[in-house]
């Protein structure tokens, strides 16, 4: 009985998530101005249900994991810190020093940005001047940030397993760490 509460506790959030996704790329997308084709926009569209439906599952998680708000508080704000620190807006994955590199990769923003910049740029040969060179769109996201078109498999399957792991380990953390209990 208490596998089918979180079991449904979890899922209940997956139509949520999706009319709010369906919201969010009705407006962004044609105010964004990327390109108009199927292919890109479903590829839009699941990045961001999958960035929706994570950090959702991460809040769930941290819920799940402390015992007190203040110390969820204190956990998120250093979570949230370190996945834009990671997520490559300030330094690119090539940039980063080997020593740290895995924290790009386990980053779940990385992967969002990732999915999102080579879904909607990382097949376009046009070519545009960078750092005063001309350069190919897809040829400098490759070179200088490492993201490549045909790594998009990869990056799907990543995207959803991180809201997998989180869902799995607010199920199991709230059945074995209930801090409700009196």
């Amino acid at each position: 009985m208490k596998l089918l509460f979180l079991t449904l506790q979890v899922t209940v959030e997956i139509p949520y998530i999706s009319l709010q996704a369906l919201l969010f790329v009705t407006i962004t997308y044609p105010a964004i101005n990327f390109y108009w084709s199927a292919y890109k926009m479903i590829w839009y569209s699941y990045t961001v249900f999958s960035t929706l439906l994570y950090f959702n599952y991460l809040g769930m998680m941290f819920i799940s994991l402390t015992p007190t708000f203040q110390v969820a508080s204190a956990l998120a704000g250093f979570s949230y810190t370190m996945l834009n620190l990671f997520a490559g807006f300030i330094i690119s994955e090539p940039k980063i020093p080997k020593w740290w590199v895995w924290g790009y990769w386990i980053c779940p923003t990385a992967w969002s940005l990732k999915a999102l910049i080579t879904s909607q740029y990382g097949d376009i040969n046009k070519e545009i001047s960078v750092f005063g060179e001309p350069n190919a769109i897809n040829a400098f996201f490759k070179s200088y940030y490492g993201y490549n078109h045909d790594d998009l498999g990869v990056t799907a399957i990543v995207l959803i397993s991180f809201p997998l792991v989180f869902a799995s380990v607010f199920g199991y953390t709230i059945a074995k760490l209930n801090f409700q209990r009196k």
